[in-house]
């Protein structure tokens, strides 16, 4: 088992989890708490990826996080405004703001595929050099990831307990019971989306610090990544506590990429991911019906059992 992952392959598949978790958090706040299927993830991680690129070339690696974050900001309004001013469905609105941002995000690149920031200093190298520790180095962007992630959980769980975070929850409960509440679900909705775009580009942003490269494929696939580890969080820990669920999806995402490391390791080609995840997607839906259906299985056997040996002692 040693041999088959490594320490650096455990590593590395934590730290990329990590990365993909803020996405599934994204999710978590736009599929779970308010009920909207956005399809603009796709789109939105790319462009947070490319501006962090672009702000980080010019000597700024701090300022490319708020930057993205900025954009994601107004990629998350433009599908907000979409579907609440225009009345336009949220899976279309999603899908045009995805097809919109293909050249958005290439202007952002100076209409070029890719972008390579190597010889700049990243928040990960910066980090790094803090220590002369070779120890340190090693693990510098797992802390400093791990950290990053821990307080935007930590500020999720504050902002949905706010009275602005519990009427968007409300929103995605019940949208008619928000609206007899004198509360604008128009106002909600645009707000958690703009919430939910800003943690994307912030995933953008850190993936093309940590590759040290952007391209205007990377965003390719990104939704079904974070459903997968959205699903494989809500199945683990169920819907608990708020804090609990938070949780959930940075433990689904780091599993999702052990489970995407085992594939490596197993030379399961890279053209079969998609199907991979589809997999794992589908087993993560199925697992707690799956799981019913055993344990009604196990009550029906248990009966006839009972059955036959009271007939049996007739």
């Amino acid at each position: 088992m040693t041999g088959f992952l490594t320490a650096g392959i455990i590593r590395t598949a934590l730290e990329v989890g990590l990365v993909y978790s803020l996405v599934a958090l994204s999710l978590f706040i736009s599929y779970s708490i308010l009920n909207i299927c956005d399809l603009s993830t796709d789109g939105c991680y790319t462009l947070g990826c490319a501006v962090g690129a672009v702000v980080t070339i010019a000597g700024h690696p701090f300022l490319a996080i708020f930057a993205a974050m900025a954009a994601g900001v107004c990629s998350g309004f433009v599908t907000a405004f979409l579907q609440t001013k225009l009345g336009v469905e949220s899976i279309l609105a999603g899908i045009i703001v995805n097809t919109g941002l293909y050249t958005v995000n290439l202007a952002v690149m100076g209409f070029s595929s890719n972008v390579s920031i190597f010889g700049t200093d990243t928040i990960f190298t910066l980090f790094g050099k803090l220590s002369s520790s070779k120890a340190f180095a090693s693990w510098s962007k797992l802390i400093l990831l791990a950290a990053i992630v821990l307080v935007v959980c930590l500020l999720i769980r504050w902002f949905l307990s706010t009275t602005l975070g519990l009427s968007i929850r409300a929103t995605g409960d019940s949208p008619a019971m928000v609206r007899a509440s004198s509360i604008n679900p128009a106002f909600t909705i645009t707000v958690g989306l703009c919430v939910a775009n800003a943690i994307t580009g912030l995933s953008g942003c850190l993936i093309a610090q940590y590759n040290k490269t952007c391209d205007i494929n990377l965003g390719t696939g990104m939704v079904t990544i974070a459903l997968a580890s959205l699903v494989i969080g809500e199945t683990l820990f169920g819907k608990r506590k708020m804090m609990a669920r938070i949780l959930g999806m940075v433990v689904g995402s780091c599993l999702y990429r052990f489970i995407i490391s085992v594939a490596l390791r197993l030379n399961v080609p890279t053209e079969a991911f998609k199907l991979v995840s589809a997999v794992i997607v589908a087993v993560a839906i199925t697992a707690p019906r799956a799981k019913e259906l055993v344990a009604f299985r196990h009550k029906q056997l248990n009966a006839i059992r009972e059955r036959k040996s009271m007939q049996g002692g007739r």
